[in-house]
């Protein structure tokens, strides 16, 4: 990912607050099912059958003073005796009785219906007036919560993009450094944006056109789409048409191709197939699809809020202060890094997430703890890579919504093995090829007392923490899970941002370097800014993702592959390197989605386990992620750190392996992780 060197604007924040909002209606609305359903049962408990008087009582409309007596002579006179037709239909002669009877039940009901309109009438005080209304307004919230959601994640996406275009923050191979790679860059971008526009418009006519009449619903959303593509081709031709100074003159072409963003790739490369095919309106179409899953991806969203709210803390700077004190040697501490990284990794939902979050953290405290520049940018870039198998994380949800044949407790529970198994072998990499430091720990009579006294700040983040979960846990009975956790964790790391700002506001201006808090607001702003940018970048990455992957399904490619395979083993090698491939090339979710619609099938029908296949999967993504040409980790963790350390590190000398460890480290690591993973199984059941 590259920012191309932008400095913010306070006009940015123009987009971020909107996106805030939004961000913050997502969390509201779907904590308001929560508060509901405590609603509903507190009103029971305090009104017993309260779920009749939700609604207003509505009188009766029978009369309960019936003549029974009439009614019974009224009744008889309807079909006399010498009624032909009475008597072709059966009804010669009625029983008085069996009449009388039946006026005496519906008397005795429409009285029970009036005692029970009175009685309901009488317990409607206004205390339960007050508490109906506060009731049915949350209920109104919801549904109207979950219309909107779609509505949501068009305008999110949307307005992320616009801002990203214009801070230069797409993904890509490389910066923008040349005014050669900005011309073909934004050039690229505005063909490919002209090019969503038209495949959205071409959809919404076809629809239009369709026998299947279009519902206000869905042409709004055609509307949305249209409307927003429209503004992210005038904001790259805007781009395009004002070239900032800073940049260099000349430039080459290859290394100008690299730096377009890589959803401009897919998009050039799935809109021109779709356009030789005769199928204009396919992008249209398969970015409609996110609308199916628009939770899924609105959670995706708010993880990368929480990651970028998570660097705006302290947390991390107190975590590394933990183990400071033992003087771990460079090698040890980017194990004890990667490790501990795992579990916040599981939270904020993606390993890329977590490296933008708090890859220059990672990246600095390795640097400060004199590890070699190489070592530092391998660690930060698997900062991410192991917790994707730990609980809550979300694309194993993902995985468990899309897959009936697995469970998120079934995979969360091989996860931890397959945990244990990556770190066992990362560790392993990393302390035995090319260590090049003494194991010369601190004496534990002088470390342990300074680590005892560097936990105690982080006791604060904990209680924080503890207190948000248990509100949630006893005033809403919501547990913190795979399912619940992307609302909650917004609300825990707000929770942190104002406990930082009330703790710190009177330690703002020390000299100490940890003391860096600039206030509530601005903590949140930046966080903020960098979600939007992000946001934009991802969600319109991972869009394309599914577009790329609507090219793979359509083009018919795995019909060329046997529909089961004889043996596992060969299946499981195909398996091994189709999954890699998709992780080099294609975002986590949307990789998901399509292998779930195809390689998924082959991989069952030829007796490879579900649970080991996607616990296959998850690692064949990490791997693809560190592999070149893309290695989409690598790419996020230059932008944290910054161009200039990415060429220092080019510029050390040494072995093969040690200018390149950053690349071949990580490679080692998870390829011999992802073999295990695969083929050990197979032994036992195969």
């Amino acid at each position: 990912m590259s920012k191309g060197g932008t400095h913010r604007s306070g006009l940015e924040w123009f987009s971020s607050l909107p996106a805030c909002l939004l961000l913050l209606a997502v969390v509201i609305f779907s904590t308001s099912s929560d508060i509901h359903n405590q609603m509903l049962r507190g009103g029971e408990q305090i009104w017993s059958g309260y779920y009749k008087l939700r609604m207003d009582p509505v009188r009766p409309t029978c009369n309960p003073d019936v003549d029974i007596d009439a009614a019974v002579a009224a009744e008889l006179a309807e079909a006399p005796a010498d009624d032909p037709m009475a008597a072709l239909l059966g009804a010669r002669e009625k029983d008085p009785a069996d009449i009388r009877l039946a006026i005496e039940r519906s008397v005795a009901d429409c009285v029970q219906a009036h005692q029970s309109f009175k009685n309901l009438q009488d317990q409607m005080t206004p205390g339960v007036k007050v508490y109906q209304a506060v009731e049915l307004f949350i209920a109104d919230l919801i549904a109207f919560g979950l219309e909107s959601q779609r509505f949501i994640l068009v305008i999110l996406v949307m307005l992320c993009a616009v801002t990203a275009t214009l801070t230069r923050h797409h993904i890509a191979m490389r910066a923008m450094e040349t005014r050669l790679d900005y011309t073909v860059s934004h050039t690229l971008q505005t063909i490919a944006n002209a090019m969503l526009l038209g495949s959205s418009a071409i959809f919404r006519q076809s629809s239009l056109a369709s026998d299947t009449a279009l519902s206000s619903e869905e042409l709004l959303l055609h509307n949305f789409w249209i409307g927003g593509f429209t503004c992210l081709t005038l904001a790259s031709l805007y781009r395009l048409f004002r070239v900032p100074g800073d940049l260099q003159e000349g430039g080459s072409l290859n290394k100008a191709f690299l730096a377009v963003p890589l959803y401009t790739v897919m998009c050039l490369i799935s809109g021109t197939y779709f356009a030789l095919i005769g199928h204009a309106s396919g992008i249209g179409i398969y970015l409609g699809k996110m609308m199916e899953l628009s939770d899924m991806f609105l959670n995706v969203g708010l993880y990368v809020w929480v990651g970028m709210m998570l660097k705006q803390t302290r947390l991390a700077t107190l975590v590394f202060n933990v183990f400071r004190p033992w003087r771990m040697p460079p090698e040890m501490l980017a194990v004890v890094a990667v490790l501990v990284a795992a579990v916040p990794t599981a939270y904020t939902g993606a390993s890329g997430i977590f490296v933008i979050a708090a890859g220059a953290v990672i990246y600095g405290e390795l640097r400060a703890a004199g590890a070699r520049r190489q070592l530092a940018l391998a660690a930060t870039a698997m900062s991410g890579s192991l917790g994707v198998v730990l609980r809550p994380c979300l694309l194993v949800v993902v995985i468990a919504y899309l897959n009936r044949e697995v469970t998120t407790d079934q995979l969360f529970g091989w996860g931890i093995w397959v945990f244990v198994l990556t770190a066992t072998l990362f560790a392993l990499v990393v302390l035995t090829v090319n260590r090049q430091s003494q194991f010369n720990l601190a004496p534990s009579s002088e470390a342990f007392p300074a680590t005892i006294q560097a936990l105690r700040p982080l006791v604060p983040y904990v209680l924080v923490i503890a207190l948000v979960v248990l509100f949630y846990r006893l005033a809403l009975d919501v547990r913190m899970d795979e399912f619940s956790a992307p609302r909650l964790l917004p609300v825990i790391m707000l929770a942190i941002l104002v406990y930082e700002h009330v703790s710190l506001k009177s330690r703002r201006g020390r000299a100490s370097g940890e003391v860096n808090h600039q206030g509530l607001e601005r903590s949140l702003r930046g966080a903020t800014n960098d979600t939007t940018a992000e946001i934009g970048a991802l969600l319109l990455l991972l869009g394309l993702s599914v577009s790329i992957g609507g090219v793979i399904e359509r083009s018919h490619i795995m019909a060329t592959f046997p529909q089961a395979f004889d043996s596992a083993w060969t299946a499981m090698l195909l398996m091994v390197v189709i999954l890699v491939i998709l992780g080099m090339i294609m975002d986590a979710f949307g990789a998901v989605i399509l292998v779930t619609a195809t390689v998924a099938n082959i991989a069952y029908a030829s007796g490879i386990h579900p649970v080991h296949f996607w616990m296959v999967t998850l690692v064949a993504f990490e791997l693809g992620y560190l592999s070149p040409p893309v290695a989409l980790n690598h790419l996020l963790a230059r932008q944290v750190v910054g161009e200039a350390e990415i060429a220092a590190a080019d510029a050390e000398g040494g072995t093969f392996y040690q200018r390149h460890e950053r690349i071949i480290m990580p490679l080692i690591a998870m390829g011999s992780s992802l073999l295990l993973v695969a083929f050990l199984p197979l032994l036992f059941y195969s």
